[in-house]
């Protein structure tokens, strides 16, 4: 925070006082008049007038130290009202203690508030916990009823099907992300394995599409939490799918632990590209696939903020999209 110079809080201690200090020199004008309505001589009219003046400068100039610390002193209390508003120094007169009552009464006001949103907060999120582990047991009795339908209704129904489930971990991930809770567990993990875990997710998906997958296996490890970098993983897999007709989809990862994944879809319109990781911004593809909610890379950024892997995006319309995670051990380690 910038600090205001000594010069402009003076300033500001005159204009505070300046009611004073215009009746001091009514007085004085008042004294001046009175004692030359006697017929006295100029000289000690003047000097009684210019006495007055320098006493009340004096006083003035004594008081100012008091004023620039209390200036100080709340300026800290500002950056930590919740934590220091009872530390407010002592009142110099009434006025400044209804004011300090008041503040006092708004810090319980506002704590009261922050303390009933947190626990309505939980409660929803607790809520919405339970309606997901009751709402997965009809998805995985589905899920098994189609195990043995090899027809185009029974591929198309688990496609269907596994997109519920995203939605459902969705909302999941959503209330959960920004718990003080958050089950962030930080391993060396094989990035291999975690690829290969979402590519079997999709695989329905790639055969239906009749799309391409380049993927070749790695044999790095990655320091990171193996179930939220999952879901990014699949949210990506799954744009990409769902944005993309013909050709293929490339997962890479290169020398410098960068994970990539491209396509050879309809691509992001430039102007969208700056905000496509905002919450509930579909954007133009967004808009005609009406499916969209704009909220997967809006965690997806979100949770990989969390573990310190920056992602990226290229695109050219018509051509495809790259999405890129740096998962190097730069920006993470253990401790």
């Amino acid at each position: 925070m910038k600090q205001t110079s000594a010069f402009r809080i003076f300033l500001s201690y005159l204009g505070c006082h300046r009611f004073t200090i215009l009746l001091f020199g009514l007085f004085a004008g008042i004294f001046a008049v009175v004692f030359s309505l006697y017929t006295l001589q100029p000289e000690p009219v003047i000097y009684s007038v210019v006495l007055c003046l320098f006493s009340g400068g004096v006083l003035t100039l004594l008081r100012f130290p008091r004023y620039l610390r209390l200036h100080r002193k709340l300026n800290v209390i500002k950056d930590s009202i919740l934590l220091m508003v009872k530390q407010l120094p002592e009142p110099s007169g009434l006025i400044e203690k209804d004011y300090q009552e008041l503040l006092l009464s708004l810090n319980q006001l506002y704590s009261r508030k922050i303390t009933d949103s947190d626990m309505a907060r939980n409660d929803l999120t607790d809520y919405y916990t339970t309606w997901v582990h009751q709402i997965k047991t009809p998805i995985a009795a589905m899920r098994l009823l189609l195990q043995n339908e090899d027809i185009p209704a029974g591929r198309q129904l688990k496609t269907e099907l596994l997109r519920i489930e995203q939605y459902v971990e969705m909302v999941l991930c959503y209330f959960r992300l920004d718990s003080p809770s958050s089950d962030f567990v930080l391993k060396y993990y094989s990035l291999n394995e975690i690829i290969r875990q979402s590519i079997r997710k999709f695989a329905g998906q790639f055969i239906q599409k009749k799309l391409r997958l380049i993927y070749e296996p790695t044999d790095r490890q990655v320091l990171t939490d193996e179930k939220w970098l999952s879901f990014v993983l699949d949210q990506l897999l799954s744009n990409a799918l769902k944005y993309t007709s013909t050709g293929s989809i490339t997962i890479s990862v290169d020398e410098n632990l960068v994970l990539s994944i491209s396509d050879t879809g309809i691509g992001i319109a430039p102007e969208d590209l700056p905000r496509i990781f905002e919450r509930s911004y579909t954007g133009y593809n967004g808009r005609a696939e009406k499916s969209s909610t704009g909220l997967g890379l809006y965690l997806c950024r979100k949770i990989l903020l969390r573990l310190s892997h920056p992602i990226t995006v290229s695109s050219e319309v018509g051509k495809g999209s790259t999405f890129s995670i740096d998962l190097s051990r730069q920006f993470l380690d253990v401790e």
